[in-house]
């Protein structure tokens, strides 16, 4: 007896020891291969640093199917555990928008809803009875921090997924997109990047909607480079947005300088010249190389823009005139192999989970060089149904190949974007410095550990607008009229800037993966009585003979 009592002491003493300790220690053990319930340390100091409530609505609520309420279930427990790590309290609510006494109030409460900017989808389902029924849902949360609002989209809808695909990449990027507001609520620092201009870059009116939508992370300036070499000391990034004359040597040397610092650059670049209003009044353009004295230098980082156009069968569609002359106008879609939809990396954070881009003349990207301190992520790709076109030559819209031609369409996968990532070398190095540049820095033949971008067609980040002068309206980034589809170019652009611009590393957050285990829904319907039973039954009988085993232990041992 007296051995079976210092156990039991032993063993209480030990228990009083872990809470003890446990008041002084903060643990949390996440057993899951993936750490699906891990959140990144950078998510925990930020935190830490919260000094004001945080109030969350999440109005993904309701009678929801079980692939939203998996949505709805993971953000819960995101929200439950950022409030273990905050200084302040997190107070969280639920809401369903579709609650309501009578349809007037319900769609009263849909319309402020969609006056905010929380948009809804429709889902369709069948009941028991194999009838069909639409139910309006918000997968949105609404965070609010001293007095600011800021809403968060829960849901990726990736053109080409499944449901269940969209829901899992939405899981997967709860903790990106929830931070992502939380920083732009708490962050006291305001970062500048800037738009260079003096080279026929595209204007404000064509960057309208980028530029709306990263003026909620950064103050953006816009102007000429000029003769002060600190003059871009200030930004962290800066972008050259489809220029159209040739750079100066003063403004290369400029921006090398700014790279060699450590400076970051998005570069935009068409590699043809291409009379885009002959095509629309003629049908006809010539199209011939794009000079604007950058090729050295971007031979120098590691790159180099081929000067020719990609067409791909993988495309926009465009309305063609196909009635003859002197009869009405029937427009029928037509491919235009001239306007890519580009592949986007399913691995790298600036592409991971975004829908296609689409592109207009690009052209082609070659990685050049032998500098080993440079590495080099491919962003943006053609499908493995291309075709290079050389120049000179002439474009004419009337001139359609084949989409099954496979002798034409013989190439595959050409990049049109690519990241660089590393320590570069300067354009400069080893010659006379340009005599017009005032304020010098001290010169670097080398350059401090930076990254770049380098793509191949200006027009991905140019909005198209409707109307005319006063009258027009900026359409989104990436939106098709006619096909009346958004693609990814806003997700891309806005990606890759916060990627250049990134030193906390916010952005691997987007690179994070949560395996789809999914039921075959075949065997799961045909056996679905057997699987029901077995759920039931199965615990209720490990129960009673776990109970039998004890009782028959019990009983022996106390027997003797």
């Amino acid at each position: 007896m007296k051995i079976r009592n210092s156990r039991n002491i032993y063993f209480y003493v030990s228990i009083l020891a872990i809470i003890s300790i446990s008041f002084f220690y903060f643990f949390r053990i996440d057993l899951t291969s993936e750490k699906r319930y891990s959140i990144a340390d950078q998510t925990k100091k930020m935190m830490n640093k919260v000094d004001a409530p945080l109030d969350i609505i999440v109005y993904l609520d309701g009678d929801l199917n079980p692939g939203f309420l998996r949505l709805k279930k993971s953000a819960s427990d995101f929200l439950e555990e950022l409030s273990v790590y905050s200084k302040k309290p997190i107070n969280i609510r639920f809401e369903n928008p579709s609650q309501a006494e009578n349809t007037e109030e319900r769609e009263k409460k849909y319309a402020n809803l969609v006056s905010k900017g929380l948009t809804s989808i429709a889902v369709f389902e069948r009941d028991k009875e194999g009838k069909s029924i639409q139910k309006i849902i918000f997968p949105w949360i609404e965070i609010s921090y001293k007095g600011t609002i800021i809403p968060v989209n829960l849901l990726k809808n990736i053109r080409g997924n499944s449901g269940e695909e969209n829901l899992n990449i939405s899981i997967e990027n709860l903790e990106f997109e929830i931070t992502d507001a939380l920083r732009r609520l708490t962050n006291k620092e305001v970062k500048k990047i800037a738009f260079i201009e003096g080279h026929g870059e595209l204007n404000e009116a064509e960057t309208y909607d980028i530029s709306k939508s990263l003026s909620r992370y950064f103050q953006i300036d816009r102007g000429k480079l000029g003769t002060n070499a600190s003059i871009l000391s200030e930004y962290k990034a800066i972008i050259i947005a489809k220029p159209t004359q040739p750079f100066s040597e003063t403004d290369k040397f400029i921006i090398d300088q700014y790279i060699m610092n450590g400076g970051r650059v998005l570069w935009l670049l068409d590699g043809v010249r291409i009379a885009k209003e002959n095509l629309s009044s003629t049908g006809l353009s010539p199209a011939m190389e794009l000079d604007l004295n950058l090729n050295d230098q971007l031979f120098k980082y590691g790159v180099r823009i081929n000067p020719v156009i990609l067409q791909d069968v993988q495309c926009v569609t465009i309305p063609v005139n196909i009635a003859p002359a002197n009869v009405p106008p029937q427009f029928e879609p037509t491919p235009w192999y001239y306007a890519p939809l580009l592949l986007a990396s399913p691995t790298h954070p600036a592409t991971r989970n975004i829908t296609e881009v689409k592109s207009d003349f690009c052209s082609g990207i070659d990685i050049v060089g032998n500098n080993k301190k440079v590495n080099f992520s491919l962003l943006l790709v053609t499908s493995d149904n291309t075709h290079i076109v050389g120049i000179p030559t002439t474009i004419n819209v009337n001139e359609i190949p084949k989409a099954d031609d496979k002798a034409y369409f013989n190439m595959s996968y050409i990049p049109v974007a690519v990241e660089l990532n590393g320590i570069f070398e300067s354009n400069f190095a080893n010659r006379i410095l340009p005599k017009e540049v005032i304020n010098p820095l001290p010169f670097r033949a080398e350059s401090f550990k930076t990254m770049q971008i380098v793509i191949a067609d200006g027009d991905i980040i140019r909005n198209e607008t409707n109307g005319i002068a006063s009258d027009s309206t900026t359409l989104p980034l990436g939106f098709d009229r006619y096909m009346n589809q958004q693609f990814g170019n806003k997700d891309f652009i806005q990606n890759a800037v916060l990627y250049l611009t990134d030193n906390d590393g916010w952005m691997k957050l987007r690179s994070r993966t949560i395996q789809l285990r999914l039921l075959n829904k075949k065997i799961s319907n045909e056996n679905r009585i057997v699987l029901q039973m077995f759920n039931i039954v199965f615990p209720i009988l490990l129960l009673l003979i776990f109970g039998f085993a004890y009782q028959t232990f019990r009983k022996r041992k106390y027997t003797k």
